[in-house]
């Protein structure tokens, strides 16, 4: 089993490497469904964390439609994680039909060379998912984050088994959203995936500081932490 959780914080990955996690996905701004990580974060996690990095690339919230400077970003962005000597990388495009942007995600994959790709959950959103899935292993895609184009893994579990099923092993299917104790064994047993991904998010008040009550610097007055006993709750689950 392959236990992938999502963070974006350095203390985030240190947490999920203490509870069990066997690889991190990296990225910034969790609350928009993960952004392109810092160069500062990037360096850091790889220098403090044994853990394998798989480093999101999305250069915004939104829809996966990307505009060609938005696509030069995120190649730029590709070019650093090859310095920074990350372990993976996670992104995906779409086009106006809401298929796979063949050429788009071409040159990206052109520019990941020897790195996996992780086709991430923009798939969710995907037109044809059947069609989409061979599409990405023509392009070479090595994983598929997906939560079966339902809210959680858990709702779209049938959709995750046809895929893994049509996959077999050209291509490995990561099921995630929604993933927790409760759930994941289940999950398993009803798609025979044999990866999670997971955030194990849990929210910390604000540090006490002085406040100037009519100024807000983000949409909460709390933020995201990656907890550490979330994380082993599930690695505990499925290993006992």
């Amino acid at each position: 089993m392959q236990f992938e959780v999502c963070v974006e914080s350095l203390e985030g990955a240190m947490a999920a490497y203490r509870g069990g996690a066997t690889r991190l996905e990296l990225c910034s701004s969790l609350i928009e469904g993960g952004l392109t990580p810092s160069a500062g974060l990037i360096r850091e996690v790889k220098r403090h964390c044994p853990l394998p990095v798989h480093v999101m690339v999305r250069p915004r919230s939104g829809d996966f439609l990307h505009t060609p400077h938005e696509l030069e970003v995120m190649l730029s962005d590709i070019e650093f994680c090859h310095f920074a000597e990350v372990d993976g990388l996670v992104f995906g495009v779409l086009d106006s039909q809401g298929e796979v942007d063949l050429q788009a995600m071409g040159k990206l994959m052109q520019a990941a060379k020897r790195l996996p790709v992780t086709f991430h959950r923009a798939f969710d959103v995907c037109r044809t998912p059947v069609r989409a899935l061979e599409q990405l292993i023509e392009l070479g895609v090595k994983r598929l984050l997906t939560s079966g184009q339902q809210p959680t893994a858990f709702e779209g579990r049938q959709l995750i088994a046809a895929l893994v099923r049509q996959a077999r092993d050209r291509l490995v299917v990561l099921a995630g959203s929604g993933v927790n104790p409760q759930n994941v064994i289940p999950l398993l047993q009803a798609t025979q995936v044999r990866e999670v991904h997971f955030s194990a998010r849990s929210g910390a008040a604000s540090h006490p500081v002085h406040v100037q009550e009519r100024l807000k610097f983000g949409v909460s007055e709390e933020h995201w932490v990656t907890s550490e006993e979330k994380v082993r709750a599930v690695v505990k689950t499925v290993l006992g």
